[in-house]
């Protein structure tokens, strides 16, 4: 994950899913661990969280109750928006979206946290570094 030191600002991740207990826990985790997490719910919140605040990843669900993740994907490439995004799916995802859209990563539920962590690395480089002395 991007180093603060370098930037003086936390990583600000979008974390689009409808499951709250879900939402909660990875937003939870990625706190833990240095990021700045905004959570939404559906993908009209999504899209209006990312024309509002920059973000530098989107974490996001296929499968919305107002939408799908892959119609946020396309609003976001309408709009000319180009920011690192991980799918998160409980189906494995259309080979013919995968190549439509290009996410950074795939995340099949259930999948365990540290794949997510390390996706989000890849994504933005490594975990900030503590102080120095």
């Amino acid at each position: 994950m991007r180093d603060q030191s370098e930037t003086g600002v936390a990583p600000r991740i979008l974390l689009v899913d409808d499951g709250e207990r879900l939402r909660q826990t990875f937003a939870r985790a990625l706190s833990g661990r240095g990021l700045v997490v905004t959570e939404a719910g559906t993908g009209a919140d999504a899209l209006r969280l990312l024309a509002e605040h920059p973000f530098d990843l989107v974490l996001l669900d296929i499968n919305l109750p107002d939408a799908t993740g892959w119609d946020v994907l396309r609003a976001l490439r309408t709009a000319g928006r180009t920011l690192p995004v991980v799918v998160m799916t409980g189906v494995t995802p259309r080979t013919d979206r995968l190549r439509e859209f290009r996410p950074d990563g795939v995340l099949q539920k259930p999948f365990p946290i540290d794949a997510m962590f390390s996706l989000i690395e890849r994504c933005l480089g490594p975990p900030p570094s503590g102080p120095t002395p």
